[in-house]
């Protein structure tokens, strides 16, 4: 009995040292930009979801996804939020990414202009703002103004490196249009500029903002990836669900104070935030393809080459979706 009893007390010893390890594993993500579509890495932190799931998480700000990725190739990182060009270029290259779960399978993007233009043709000769080369914002611009027959001769793209800057940009003056996302482009619209599309509702399924790794971070830290992904989705699912402490996350982590804005981006990221977080098969595909007219490489990558849903699916079996 006394065997048995000292076992016991080894047992819980053991078992309380390494629940305390568990509990204070840490781990670095990047968040890439001043948007809604991160609200649930926002959420996750602000709630104490990262702490329920026993990590002890560092966000930081490293703008755009191909310096995120680089990050995380150089081992400074261990996630960074990602656009699926960006990964699949990366791959490409031999960077060997996956994603691990979805943000936005559609471009949450507005093409604001100023009011004298009417139609996304009167862009012909102007001057468009965007965040970088190769970003989403850079993939919504071409859409939207290939979508009136302009091609990239037709206009000059002006990198501003943040969102924001792109609505500081245009009040200015120095420039005439600018991809934007909630909350950037509800202020836009409130200083009376004019929303020639919104790319989310006119455009197609396509991996705009997902969570990624490298595929040998997975293997080496695959419980990691999996509390990470779990407690993402737990912020995604009190995003939808808790609509005062979404609002609170939105005026602190995207600095919006006025009411109606915080609403606007609410209601916007309510309606396209993925849950059950999935990458879009077809969204992958609508990726690979755009990035084959420029790379034959391209045709050979297939949709799960870029992604590893397994833990989204071990969630969702569990919860039922809910």
């Amino acid at each position: 009995m006394n065997r048995k009893i000292l076992s016991l007390a080894i047992l819980s010893v053991w078992l309380g040292l390494s629940g305390s390890s568990w509990a204070q594993t840490p781990v670095r993500i990047n968040w890439t930009a001043v948007t809604g579509a991160q609200s649930g890495m926002f959420m996750a932190q602000q709630e104490g979801l990262f702490k329920k799931n026993g990590l002890d998480v560092e966000l930081i700000h490293i703008p755009s996804s191909s310096r995120g990725i680089q990050a995380i190739l150089a081992g400074e990182i261990a996630f960074s939020f990602m656009d699926g060009s960006n990964a699949a270029q990366a791959n490409l290259k031999g960077a060997n990414l996956a994603m691990v779960a979805g943000a936005t399978n559609r471009q949450v993007f507005s093409l604001m202009a100023k009011a004298d233009f009417k139609r996304i043709a009167d862009l012909r000769g102007k001057k468009i703002g965007i965040t970088r080369i190769g970003s989403s914002t850079h993939t919504s611009s071409l859409y939207a103004l290939g979508s009136a027959g302009l091609k990239p001769a037709d206009y000059q793209l002006l990198p501003l490196l943040e969102v924001p800057n792109i609505y500081t940009a245009l009040a200015a003056g120095q420039i005439d249009a600018g991809v934007m996302s909630p909350p950037t482009n509800a202020r836009a619209k409130r200083s009376g500029f004019v929303e020639l599309m919104n790319i989310a509702k006119e455009g197609p399924e396509f991996v705009s903002v997902a969570v990624g790794t490298s595929r040998s971070y997975i293997k080496a830290n695959e419980d990691i990836v999996r509390r990470v992904v779990r407690a993402y989705a737990e912020g995604v699912q009190m995003f939808k669900t808790n609509k005062a402490a979404a609002l609170r996350m939105i005026q602190k982590q995207l600095k919006v104070s006025d009411p109606e804005i915080q609403e606007d981006t609410y209601n916007q990221f309510r309606e396209y935030l993925e849950y059950p977080p999935y990458v879009s098969r077809k969204g992958m595909e609508a990726v690979l393809a755009e990035i084959a007219d420029k790379d034959p490489a391209a045709k050979n990558i297939k949709p799960e080459d870029m992604m590893d849903m397994r833990f989204v699916a071990e969630l969702d079996k569990k919860t039922g979706g809910k």
